[in-house]
């Protein structure tokens, strides 16, 4: 006896061919996302920020300028008399001033926390400055001309001086204030028409005060530019002498010349 062939088998049930098209699905999402992820550009790592922290040496160079107060003082002798010493004391007080050029060499060290900076720099620059005058349009009781003169060189200026600021990247503004040292040559003279002749020198190694506010920038790593700008203050340089006339007459000369100092420097750095 035959028997029927069995009927086909029967289509899955609903529930189980939905989750085999939703891990289907799932597959070729990933896939497609692991496929676009790997066409993106790879981002480049930042560079780390500058820092400032370090020490350094560099060179200096711009213009400096130097001004005095000058004083004359012809006290009471047998050469000057009458109203002669006082009108000596005030043709030779005045005032004068000298621009050179001033050039030298720094060293420092910088830390820097967040965006503040602290440091320390020492610097010391050739400057021959020699602020002078001469007054010789005057004349004595006795309508005979006399000149008198005043001046005060240097040689050199070298600071030691605290240096803060902000950084904002490769970029450091600064303020800075410290000491000043200097050399001081003051000299005064005199001379009439009459024979009379007269004379007051000094030297002095002088400690001043200095202030002032700079620009520095990194143009590399370890190379950096700067703009200074120091004013800077020192103590009064006196000196006695004497006028001396005719048979063995005279009075005694002094005199005096304070001395600021004013620079403004482009520098280079190297910075280890």
């Amino acid at each position: 006896m035959s028997h029927p062939l069995p009927r086909a088998r029967q289509l899955s049930h609903p529930g189980v061919l939905s989750a085999r098209l939703f891990a289907a699905a799932m597959l070729f999402g990933g896939l497609s996302t692991a496929a676009a992820a790997a066409d993106l550009p790879t981002k480049a790592p930042q560079p780390p920020a500058y820092s400032w922290s370090g020490c350094y040496v560099g060179i200096n160079g711009g213009a400096g300028a130097s001004a005095s107060n000058f004083d004359t003082n012809v006290g009471a002798g047998s050469y000057l008399t009458g109203t002669d010493p006082g009108t000596v004391d005030a043709d030779g007080s005045g005032s004068a001033n000298d621009t050179r050029a001033i050039g030298g060499g720094q060293l420092g060290c910088n830390w820097q926390t967040n965006t503040v900076v602290f440091g320390l720099e020492g610097d010391f620059d050739y400057f021959r400055s020699n602020a002078n005058f001469t007054n010789n349009t005057d004349t004595l009781a006795a309508m005979t001309p006399f000149a008198v003169g005043q001046s005060l060189t240097t040689n050199y200026l070298a600071t030691v001086r605290p240096r803060l600021g902000i950084a904002a990247g490769r970029n450091f503004a600064y303020i800075t204030g410290g000491v000043a040292f200097t050399d001081a040559s003051y000299t005064e003279t005199y001379s009439d028409a009459a024979g009379g002749i007269g004379s007051a020198t000094a030297s002095k190694f002088l400690t001043g005060w200095t202030a002032g506010a700079g620009w520095e920038y990194a143009w590399t790593d370890h190379w950096t530019i700067k703009f200074e700008y120091l004013f800077a203050g020192f103590p009064t340089t006196s000196a006695s002498g004497a006028i001396t006339g005719p048979g063995a007459t005279s009075n005694p000369l002094s005199g005096s010349g304070n001395l600021v100092i004013q620079t403004a420097r482009a520098g280079m750095n190297f910075k280890f």
